[in-house]
């Protein structure tokens, strides 16, 4: 079984309980299954949080957080330390046995800034997959923040979406992206197990999918083709069906490249 990448946004990060529940139902998974799994990781809550701390504006330029020079150190202790740092702990007191890492670590991504208008904002492209490799066969559970580096040495801030899509590539993995919502709903909201593009077009014409949830199914639809199959878009609500989600199950939507 191909390993499976996990994407988890701020949002849980800023719920406990959820919180205990995926990494329950990973530790649980993991006593039976020897599935390798990495966790790829936002947290635009706790960057938000500590802005306000802070007392610090936050720019946005088209729904992306604006990362001048003078903020990138608070969005990396934001995200690579206590984001990363509040899910290892609470992993390693499961007896998980989790490792935090940011996009950087052993070469395995580069990052690009793609307008210099954002400032410290950027893509990123895999690289390099030894060190992930072999943390994997050692049976650890790496959880990486979405902070990045580009040629210059500069810390970047990624996108949480694309960093996870990127790790998925790297190693080749599969993909799901965990939010607050069950998946893709028809206009009856009753959970659409699977999706292809020209269903989600007709789906965003038909304003069945709106707003947010465009975002979310274009930037899966874009993971699929770029990974060659099906990505999920599941629940972390619902700690009764992590453990067949981690299995292969689709407990959510599945879009199809």
């Amino acid at each position: 079984m191909k390993a499976l990448v996990l994407k988890v946004g701020g949002v849980l990060l800023d719920n406990p309980q959820a919180m205990d529940n995926l990494l329950t139902a990973l530790a649980d998974y993991r006593r039976s299954h020897n599935r390798s799994i990495v966790i790829v990781h936002g947290g635009g809550i706790v960057v938000d949080n500590l802005m306000k701390k802070l007392d610090l504006p936050v720019q946005k330029k088209n729904g992306l957080r604006v990362t001048p020079s003078d903020q990138i150190d608070i969005i990396v202790a934001a995200l690579a330390g206590i984001a990363n740092k509040t899910l290892l702990a609470k992993a390693l007191t499961m007896q998980l046995s989790a490792v935090g890492l940011f996009l950087a670590d052993g070469n395995m991504t580069e990052a690009h800034q793609f307008d210099p208008e954002l400032g410290h904002v950027a893509n990123v492209v895999p690289k390099n997959p030894t060190l992930l490799q072999q943390l994997l066969q050692a049976d650890f559970l790496p959880i990486i923040s979405s902070i990045g580096l580009d040629n210059q040495g500069r810390l970047m801030n990624v996108n949480a979406d694309q960093a996870a899509i990127t790790i998925a590539k790297l190693i080749d993995a599969d993909l799901v992206m965990l939010s607050d919502v069950d998946g893709v709903l028809d206009a009856d909201k009753r959970r659409i197990p699977e999706l292809n593009a020209a269903q989600i077009a007709q789906l965003i014409a038909d304003k069945v999918i709106t707003d947010g949830m465009i975002v979310k199914v274009n930037a899966a639809l874009e993971a699929a083709k770029d990974l060659g199959r099906g990505v999920d878009i599941a629940n972390w609500k619902h700690p009764d069906r992590l453990t067949a989600l981690l299995s292969g199950e689709i407990v959510g939507t599945r879009i199809q490249p």
